[in-house]
């Protein structure tokens, strides 16, 4: 496995994140004039969208992030955005938190495969760290943020050699290996087959610097073409105009990871069913993981420097419902196995009182306030995300 493709995995699942939490926001905006109190407005968009981005790219935790390391569980990596999406206002439940990175996942998935060349996973990171630079553009101090873990970016990968990219994308692909969500965009796109396997397109341009195949080259012993022979492909194959800018700013060429979400369409996700199998499978593994200490004191330093914003005074969380009514959200909830929900980490005692103390402190931080009975919560009324199918 490659030790540098965190970084590469957190940037474009938080990207898939605010792109989804922005669409939502955006078609339930209603003028701040005419807003009731519990009621999302353009203004509640826009702080919700600066607290996400600012938590996220904390200068101490992208310091944390970069640091060379082996990627750690499903379990720990979901802990993680279920802090960062609570990190302003908005509010989530469990199936909504659920569903909405069931989407974040499948995206990212889908974009890793249709890479044209390994290297490309980088392009596609900055496609997505390009739209967040404009939900943030009227916000100097975020987008310094930004701009920083950009260059920090470019330093870290623009000098790794293809072979290392390879890695990196093999070590994304064993990661999304068993997740094989449904999600209608795909569906009716025909991207994606029944069962959550995505349908992988055999024509279009070829990765830049290679050549449209079709052509067979023989050379002899001292390196000269000696003979030539054509053959024909099932594809349709073009040869791409130019390479994407891998600088601060430029022109990305390749359009993986830009916003999907921008035209409004619905989505919806459902359970494939070698994913219930594999959920089936979790109850009967229970050998207990060796490398879990290391995952949660590397999760500790990550958590330990995501500055969470709390609402001031007297103001409670306003929920997001990503579902058409609070009664599918709560049949989704208690329908979905247990083993594909992520809501409590147990953490093992260890011989380290003070470290066990300060987990403890970290992780207990992340549970999610439930709103007070017969308070005011905003966008309850929200529709889904997800409109079905």
């Amino acid at each position: 496995m490659s030790a540098r493709t965190l970084p590469l995995l957190f940037l474009n699942l938080g990207g898939e994140m605010l792109y989804i939490l922005d669409q939502r926001l955006r078609a339930q905006s209603i003028p701040g004039e005419k807003a009731r109190k519990d009621e999302w407005t353009d203004v509640d968009r826009k702080r919700v969208m600066n607290d996400i981005i600012a938590t996220m790219f904390n200068k101490k935790f992208m310091e944390e992030l970069f640091k060379p390391q082996d990627l750690y569980s499903k379990k720990a990596l979901r802990t993680v955005y279920d802090r960062l999406a609570h990190a302003s206002i908005m509010r989530l439940n469990q199936a909504s938190m659920d569903k909405l990175y069931d989407l974040m996942t499948m995206a990212f998935k889908y974009q890793v495969l249709l890479c044209p060349r390994p290297r490309d996973i980088l392009l596609v990171t900055f496609n997505h760290l390009d739209a967040i630079k404009d939900f943030i553009s009227d916000s100097p101090g975020i987008l310094n943020q930004v701009d920083e873990t950009f260059r920090r970016l470019i330093e870290t990968y623009n000098c790794l050699s293809d072979g290392e990219f390879q890695l990196i994308r093999q070590t994304l692909l064993i990661f999304f290996q068993d997740m094989h969500i449904r999600v209608s965009i795909f569906l009716k796109d025909k991207v994606q087959n029944s069962n959550g396997r995505f349908v992988l397109p055999i024509s279009g341009p070829v990765p830049w610097g290679t050549e449209v195949p079709g052509l067979i080259r023989i050379f002899n012993h001292k390196g000269v073409e000696v003979k030539r022979a054509e053959f024909s492909t099932a594809g349709n194959y073009v040869t791409p105009q130019r390479e994407g800018s891998f600088e601060l700013y430029g022109d990305r060429v390749l359009k993986l990871g830009t916003n999907m979400y921008s035209v409004t369409r619905p989505v919806e996700t459902h359970m494939s069913g070698s994913s219930k199998n594999l959920a089936s499978q979790a109850k009967e593994n229970i050998a207990p993981n060796p490398l879990a200490k290391e995952e949660l004191n590397f999760l500790a330093r990550l958590l330990g420097g995501l500055d969470i914003q709390k609402p001031a005074g007297g103001e409670t969380g306003f929920r997001l419902n990503l579902f058409t009514t609070d009664e599918e959200e709560e049949h989704a909830a208690q329908t979905r196995p247990e083993e594909l929900s992520y809501k409590v980490i147990n953490i093992e005692a260890t011989q380290e009182p003070g470290r066990r103390a300060e987990l403890s402190r970290i992780l207990g931080e992340l549970e999610v306030a439930e709103p007070r009975p017969g308070s005011a919560e905003k966008g309850e009324d929200l529709l889904a995300l997800m409109d079905g199918l």
